[in-house]
């Protein structure tokens, strides 16, 4: 009798066909060539008024713009790019990592540990809006590099973008093609990304092109992309979740790409944009699934309302028909498609949307893995799974318990070269080519992975925001009157996010001194505690924000190497 196959294994019969890119210039030009007239992105003018870029002009922005960074001396230097979601980002981080080493940093980030960033990057030019750029200059002094060259997307300045693709445009047409000359290794490092924040703790995970491509084809594997798409941009894209998957991905497959001008303008985007498909994190999925709920609730005869859950459910079939249409028009008419990663999302919310005919299909990576590990696919969904691995992608679970779950690993041509200058710590996190995510979960039979928690200390809030501990810690250290820190991921009754908690040990000997001589009272100490955590807490992007602290009367228990135990009475939460 025929052995049964396993739905990971009827997958590997049914991916999309793809065609083998290895580096972004090999991408890019492809791209141009094949989709020539086609629209690459949709824009606003000043105006508001949408217009076009088509996939040529596209990929001779990105020459114009790398002919300029070239002859500035760029060549094989390493660049920053910073700023909001905008099309000059995308020129900028496809010319960088073309030219040299692209350096994406988060927006948000406090001035000091972008500069930080920077420095240990050695990064010699950085790319951004004004906002980051001014905010940057005014710290110019504690940038290693006196010689940096600041770029602005958004002010008329000699080294602005606009000069520099104008500059570059000239060179080029004038006989320089010193950009197409550039021979791309697909092996070697030229994307460098920062996963936390502080001098102490900077932690860069080095990817190579083809690290990134191998995910777009595996993604394109599972997932087709019609050239009819127009994806809606919402998530960071110096998250590789968003740039791979976003951007990327859709330039491969001859797709168009929106970006979306703030949380605030979703809806009107939406309406203006029409797009059909969006990344997302489940904060977003919750937010916009909500709406439809309370509009349902609001517009349907009182006898279909329901108090809790989805009237949907209850409605005769000629209702569903028209709330389908409904909903979908509220979400600009063509939306075929939500994608959702970066945290767990709500099954039952997915089944909602599968319902109003919107397929949401959930999937599960790492920045290490350029991103995508698993995922749901056109053939197969499961609202409860993290999804099955993507093509040229194993996973396996190490050390499992009676449940069958433990570490997950991964090995494929997505895992990255490695940490950046931290060899002990690469060579402890890629085992005989399986990289140890840190993460805990199980393999079902038919090969869907599950995500059941963590077994390192990052904090994954609703939206899908990581939040390395060490970080906060850092800040808190940092103050001579607190001795010792442990910062904690804590959920409140009813609530479901996850908010900061700091553990605080006090420095008794230095509040003493700092009161000129006298022993503190518990309510000074508080006061003390609380001025300090209030400072810390401007150093650090909103979501990072301390929203709880206790004071300890004790030190933390450690291990014989004077690490703090990040498990049994350390966890213990006390709150003043």
């Amino acid at each position: 009798m025929k052995e049964k196959l396993s739905i990971a294994d009827q997958l590997k019969k049914k991916y999309h066909k793809t065609e083998e890119v290895t580096n972004f210039k090999e991408m890019l030009y492809r791209s141009a060539d094949i989709y020539r007239s086609r629209t690459a992105f949709k824009l606003k003018d000043e105006n508001g008024n949408i217009f076009s870029v088509t996939y040529e002009q596209f990929k001779n922005d990105v020459v114009s713009l790398g002919t300029s960074l070239i002859e500035k001396g760029f060549l094989n230097k390493r660049i920053a790019v910073i700023g909001k979601n905008s099309y000059k980002w995308c020129v900028s981080y496809l010319a960088a990592t073309i030219v040299g080493i692209v350096v994406p940093i988060d927006k948000e980030l406090h001035t000091d540990d972008v500069i930080n960033f920077m420095n240990v990057s050695k990064s010699v030019c950085i790319l951004g809006d004004s906002k980051n750029l001014d905010e940057i200059l005014k710290s110019k002094n504690k940038l290693e590099n006196e010689k940096t060259i600041f770029i602005y997307f958004d002010k008329t300045k000699t080294d602005c973008y606009d000069s520099l693709l104008k500059n570059g445009k000239i060179i080029y047409e004038n006989g320089n093609t010193n950009f197409d000359k550039i021979d791309v290794n697909p092996d070697e490092l030229r994307i460098l990304l920062f996963t936390s924040g502080t001098t102490g703790n900077a932690k860069g995970v080095c990817l190579s092109q083809r690290n990134i491509c191998s995910n777009i084809l595996s993604t394109y594997g599972i997932v087709k992309v019609k050239r009819s798409d127009l994806f809606f941009s919402v998530l960071p894209l110096h998250h590789t979740y968003e740039c791979t998957l976003g951007f990327l991905l859709p330039i491969y497959s001859g797709a168009s790409i929106c970006h979306c001008e703030g949380l605030r303008y979703i809806t009107k985007n939406l309406g203006e944009f029409h797009p059909s498909v969006i990344l997302c994190v489940p904060l977003l999925l919750e937010n916009v699934h909500k709406n439809i709920i309370k509009n349902l609730n609001k517009s349907l005869p009182k006898k279909y309302v329901k108090e809790s859950g989805n009237p949907y459910y209850n409605l005769p079939f000629y209702l569903k028909k028209i709330v389908k249409t409904k909903v979908k028009n509220t979400l600009g008419g063509r939306l075929r498609v939500f994608i959702v990663g970066a945290a767990s999302a709500n099954p039952d919310i997915i089944a909602d949307f599968k319902a109003l005919n919107l397929p949401t299909l959930q999937g599960y990576g790492l920045t290490e893995c350029s991103p995508l590990v698993a995922g749901n696919t056109d053939f197969f969904q499961k609202d409860d799974a993290a999804g099955l691995p993507i093509p040229n992608v194993e996973y396996k679970i190490d050390k499992q318990n009676a449940e069958g779950v433990g570490e997950i690993l991964v090995k494929g041509p997505n895992v990255m070269l490695g940490y950046y200058e931290d060899e002990e710590k690469t060579r402890q996190t890629i085992v005989d080519g399986w990289f140890h995510t840190g993460d805990l979960g199980k393999i079902d039979e038919n090969g869907y992975l599950y995500i059941t928690g963590r077994c390192k200390s990052v904090i994954v809030t609703k939206n899908g925001k990581n939040i390395y501990p060490e970080e906060v810690e850092y800040y808190l250290n940092d103050n001579p009157l607190i001795s010792e820190a442990l910062v904690l991921g804590i959920q409140k009754e009813d609530d479901d996010e996850t908010y900061i908690n700091a553990q605080i040990y006090p420095n008794i000997e230095a509040i003493t001194e700092y009161l000129k001589g006298s022993v503190p009272t518990k309510e000074e100490i508080w006061k003390l505690i609380s001025d300090v955590v209030s400072s810390v807490n401007k150093k650090l992007p909103n979501y990072k924000h301390i929203k709880s602290f206790g004071i300890r009367d004790k030190e933390f228990e450690k291990t014989t190497t004077k690490k703090i135990k990040r498990y049994g009475n350390n966890m213990k939460i006390k709150d003043n």
